[in-house]
């Protein structure tokens, strides 16, 4: 699918991972639509970039949230052919911990927003892309999941997080098998150690530590190489139903 005049929804869309592929697609010529609750960082990425960005104040967990983001974006550009999924988070808490096992609660929070939000955003998304006129390969839109190194290989106090990254990988075929016949494609990316603002965040040791755990390139991956990968995915009809690993080739340990 070519980038230029495509239409893209990117949740997670104002910080991090998300506003590089918002900034790399807007700069290739695409329309994009970013769906966050981060409204005011939102509202200034779109003033910034110009007519060729909206914002949609966006809940991903919440079904009639999307729906009115999907319905924004459609009613502004009039199609959705591109749909990347960043939106998430992520904590560390031990399963039994000094102040008692793991609060249910906090469990559920972390699935219901990594992997029920992406799942949330793929099946309303898909919706609207059936609809669209196919190119010459018969392709009507993708899709682009955020997953993690943590999905095959969690430390400890990861077990949520883990757990909501692996099951995003898990569904990545069969909804890529079941999307064929709509001429839909679906591919997920499992970053390592990224710059984004939960890392960023950390003791300047801790992310020197961090970066020097990489084995090549020695250090944090860059948000615009994230985009730049989502791009490639865009733009190349035989990237479908893989997990991407894009990590440095990083093996994270137990801690």
């Amino acid at each position: 699918m070519e980038i230029a005049d495509c239409v893209a929804a990117v949740t997670g869309g104002a910080s991090g991972l998300g506003e590089a592929c918002v900034r790399y697609l807007v700069d290739r010529g695409a329309r994009v639509a970013i769906m966050d609750m981060n409204a005011d960082r939102g509202e200034q990425i779109a003033e910034e970039l110009g007519d060729s960005v909206i914002f949609a104040d966006t809940d991903v967990t919440d079904e009639k949230s999307v729906q009115a983001a999907i319905e924004k974006t459609v009613g502004t550009f009039e199609a959705i052919h591109v749909a990347i999924n960043c939106a998430g988070t992520g904590h560390g808490i031990k399963v039994l911990g000094k102040k008692g096992p793991y609060p249910l609660d906090s469990f559920s929070f972390i699935i219901r927003l990594n992997l029920i939000g992406t799942f949330n955003v793929i099946r309303l998304v898909a919706e609207k892309m059936v609809q669209n006129k196919p190119n010459a390969d018969g392709e009507k839109g993708v899709f682009i999941n955020t997953s993690s190194a943590a999905a095959t290989e969690g430390q400890i106090g990861q077990a949520a997080y883990s757990a909501s990254k692996a099951g995003v990988v898990g569904m990545t075929l069969p909804i890529a098998r079941e999307f064929a016949d709509y001429g839909l494609r679906i591919v997920t990316i499992a970053p390592g150690l990224f710059e984004t603002p939960l890392l960023l965040g950390l003791p300047d040791h801790v992310i020197e530590a961090l970066s020097n755990s990489v084995p090549f390139p020695r250090r944090l991956g860059k948000p615009a190489e994230f985009a730049l990968l989502a791009g490639q995915i865009i733009e190349n009809p035989m990237l479908n139903g893989n997990t991407i690993r894009l990590d440095g080739a990083i093996r994270m340990t137990a801690r």
